[in-house]
């Protein structure tokens, strides 16, 4: 004979306030008004959350030529056809902001500092991810070239098309960071954000800014077109 289990008094208050936790919770996020500041709390823990667990050292993986995809996928937020087709001769990256110097480059000057490549994987959103390519200037050198304040909070990234996005400044100095300039060991096609775009492994693909013309350094919290409606701002991997 099987002996039938007797709820002790301890389990059944402990499920009961587990469902009303839950259903506490449900009833709160069916409610319009208050439904995007929990959202917004949540998203702002992830952040921090994700923040305190970043290490400046660690490297996003490396792959082998070998391995990149192949054809790489168009990415933005618009069909290709309607990707922005930027003049290099004219084109020019202003970096303002929290800067010793605010200096307007051409695209001689980025190409003339000192150059990194890496094959990494791009990680979109959306769920899929393909390897490239990217070579181009360490963002933490170009910020130390114009005197970029290193204990700014974050870096806002203003685009040709009007994308913006945003990064924190241990990000923005980390290793892998770079402002790509090509692909491939090509100029950067146009597709994928010619002249110059960011490239960042360390984040997902809606961070890498492309077509980009000014780079702002700042304490003041920037957002960004993503990350306004919704997106996790952090979007560490």
């Amino acid at each position: 004979m099987t002996e039938r289990l007797q709820p002790t008094r301890r389990g059944v208050i402990g499920g009961l306030a587990g469902m009303t936790l839950a259903g506490g919770a449900a009833a709160v996020l069916s409610i319009p008004v208050m439904r995007r500041p929990l959202l917004d709390a949540a998203s702002q823990w992830n952040d921090k959350v994700q923040a305190a667990l970043f290490q400046p050292d660690r490297l996003a993986p490396l792959y082998q030529e070998t391995e990149i995809t192949r054809p790489f996928r168009y990415n933005a937020f618009y069909p290709e056809a309607y990707a922005p087709k930027l003049d290099p001769d004219t084109w020019r990256l202003g970096v303002s902001g929290r800067v010793a110097r605010g200096t307007s480059f051409q695209l001689d000057d980025l190409r003339r500092m000192p150059q990194e490549a890496q094959v990494t994987r791009l990680i979109c959103i959306e769920g899929w991810s393909a390897v490239g390519k990217w070579s181009g200037v360490r963002l933490g050198r170009l910020l130390d070239l114009v005197g970029g304040d290193a204990e700014a909070r974050y870096v806002k990234f203003e685009c040709a098309e009007g994308y913006t996005t945003s990064i924190d400044m241990a990000s923005a100095r980390h290793p892998q960071t770079i402002l790509a300039l090509d692909f491939l060991d090509q100029p950067l096609p146009r597709a994928f954000g010619a002249p110059l775009r960011l490239r960042i492994p360390t984040k997902l693909g809606f961070k890498n800014a492309k077509y980009i013309t000014k780079i702002i350094v700042t304490n003041d919290y920037p957002g960004g077109y993503w990350e306004d409606q919704g997106y996790n701002w952090f979007a560490g991997l």
